[in-house]
């Protein structure tokens, strides 16, 4: 796996950012060089991209970071997708752009100021990273300082890095006790739409309910009903956000009973109604080509 390698305790610099829609399934990529670093969050569709001799297949929920070189990226297949970008600068350093050495032996680059992050993946958490790609453009359509604009995309790049290092946490039955933890995990993630109670996860996955909230609790740190209701959260977050469907239709598409409910869960996580959070970033910057 190829890995980006960026100095650590230094502040990046904002280029540009913004958000792309692609207008129908027929669009491919154009033709652009890259002088400074990329990185692409997908929330729909498919991006195939190719990069000087590599190609991409970023899929939704997956990001992409492209270093700078004298080459450059265009589309090698059309496809509808959508995702947000950002464009930003290191500084020079002595690290290298890129290493293809496995993650154990990066000890054996020259000093150790330095975080590695694989160039394309999965994202843990990608509601999380777009909002904070939403607060990116909102701060810029704003004109704030370039402090805080520099401080946002540092901090984006160490959302991403800090989702990617999380560890599951130890405990001694790890074939068992770890599938079925991360069997709930996904089964969460596929039905994060329904009203999801912990009697039906249990009855899926045949276990009792009580015993398969303690192990939850045991592994992730918190109770399950509150993982479930964080979950619904993070998603009410990425559509206030990303999108301007109407506060009920967000409440039903997220499994709760009606939008008085979702309002007062909301407020109870966040300390914003919906409405509130979605005015604090109501500005998007938004691109077709």
């Amino acid at each position: 796996m190829r890995y980006i390698i960026f100095p650590e305790n230094r502040q990046f610099k904002y280029d540009y950012t913004g958000k792309f829609e692609a207008l129908s399934s027929e669009w491919k990529h154009e033709q652009f060089n890259l002088e400074d670093y990329e990185l692409i969050v997908m929330t729909e569709g498919i991006l195939y991209l190719g990069y000087g001799d590599d190609r991409f297949t970023v899929k939704k929920g997956e990001y992409l970071i492209l270093p700078p070189s004298d080459g450059y990226r265009e589309g090698f297949k059309e496809a509808y997708c959508s995702f947000y970008w950002a464009h930003f600068s290191v500084g020079k350093t002595n690290l290298p752009l890129t290493v293809n050495i496995p993650r154990e032996n990066f000890d054996d680059l020259d000093g150790k100021e330095y975080i590695a992050i694989p160039q394309h993946g999965k994202i843990p958490r990608p509601e999380k990273m777009v909002v904070q790609m939403k607060q990116l453009q909102d701060i810029v359509k704003n004109e704030y300082p370039s402090m805080s604009i520099n401080a946002m995309i540092t901090s984006i790049v160490g959302e991403l890095y800090g989702q990617l290092s999380v560890r599951e946490p130890f405990y001694k039955d790890l074939a068992g006790r770890k599938q079925i933890y991360m069997d709930i995990i996904d089964y969460i993630q596929t039905n994060i739409n329904r009203n999801l109670r912990i009697s039906e996860i249990a009855d899926v996955f045949g276990y009792n309910p009580k015993y398969l909230s303690h192990l939850f609790a045991e592994i992730r740190g918190i109770p399950l009903k509150q993982y479930i209701l964080n979950q619904k959260i993070d998603a009410a977050n990425f559509m206030l956000s990303d999108n301007d469907k109407a506060v009920t239709e967000i409440a039903s598409e997220l499994g709760f009973s009606d939008v008085h409910n979702f309002a007062r869960a909301y407020k109870k996580i966040t300390g914003l109604t919906p409405s509130e959070y979605r005015n604090a970033y109501a500005k998007r910057m938004l691109f077709h080509v």
